[in-house]
């Protein structure tokens, strides 16, 4: 299934990620802010199941912001998994 969210309180613009039948991320897109993170974010969660990113990410903070990219896709992993 494909999954598009809007983060908040961080450089990305828009995260787009599917979760296959088996509940594994396939594929991650972060549009907007550090490419290099995005990239390596995009690689960290893809093959993992979608329980295990949440896990891994939420929480995680940006300086003194009280977000970051990764828990910004682990909040929008989240979301959809609980539905």
């Amino acid at each position: 299934m494909k999954y598009s969210a809007t983060p908040a309180g961080v450089c990305s613009r828009r995260m787009d990620f599917e979760i296959d039948e088996n509940g594994v991320v396939t594929k991650v897109l972060i549009v907007g802010g550090c490419p290099g993170n995005s990239l390596g974010l995009a690689k960290l969660a893809e093959g993992r199941k979608a329980e295990d990113v949440v896990a891994l990410l939420s929480g995680i903070r940006c300086g003194s912001k009280p977000t970051s990219c990764p828990d910004q896709l682990a909040r929008a992993i989240a979301q959809q998994i609980r539905k």
